[in-house]
């Protein structure tokens, strides 16, 4: 059963926690930009699509990429998968449209579709990164079996250095 908003607790972390949770979000981050640019390269340089169908369809790979290992390994989140993804798409409803249009106006104006392309990447990296550790995974950051026994772990390794 949920527990009331009032009383979930927002996870604190250390600023190593963070640190760490920071670097995996980095990553996970960057072997999605390696899939986002290959379809886009795909698309754009094979197919000769527009820039806002291969950017979309690019994004989408790479979001879903994303989303799959940073809710397991980086924010280690027993969030229902269905809210959780509910929330990345309201992300995306917004940043996508946003990032196509002005994409595609600054590609019409003369800039180099790459560097737009790396530009929104940057973009989205940052705003995508707080969006899920303060919005999705708020009040879920370490709740999956991966973060228990990691936190088990290091219990067990504290007593022994106790000993």
């Amino acid at each position: 059963m949920q527990q009331p908003e009032q009383n979930k607790q927002v996870k604190h972390l250390t600023a190593g926690q963070q640190g760490w949770q920071m670097a995996k979000f980095l990553f996970f981050s960057v072997s999605a930009g390696v899939i986002q640019i290959a379809s886009f390269a795909l698309m754009d340089s094979v197919l000769h699509a527009p820039y806002w169908l291969a950017y979309g369809v690019a994004l989408v790979l790479s979001v879903l990429w994303n989303f799959t290992f940073n809710r397991h390994f980086t924010f280690r989140s027993v969030e229902n998968i269905g809210k959780a993804m509910a929330l990345v798409f309201a992300f995306y409803v917004v940043f996508t449209p946003l990032s196509m249009i002005g994409g595609e106006a600054l590609t019409q104006a003369g800039a180099h579709d790459y560097v737009v392309l790396l530009g929104t990447m940057v973009i989205n990296f940052v705003t995508e990164y707080l969006y899920q550790r303060y919005v999705v995974y708020r009040y879920t950051i370490d709740t999956n079996t991966l973060a228990q026994r990691s936190d088990e772990t290091h219990r067990a390794e504290d007593l022994q250095n106790q000993a």
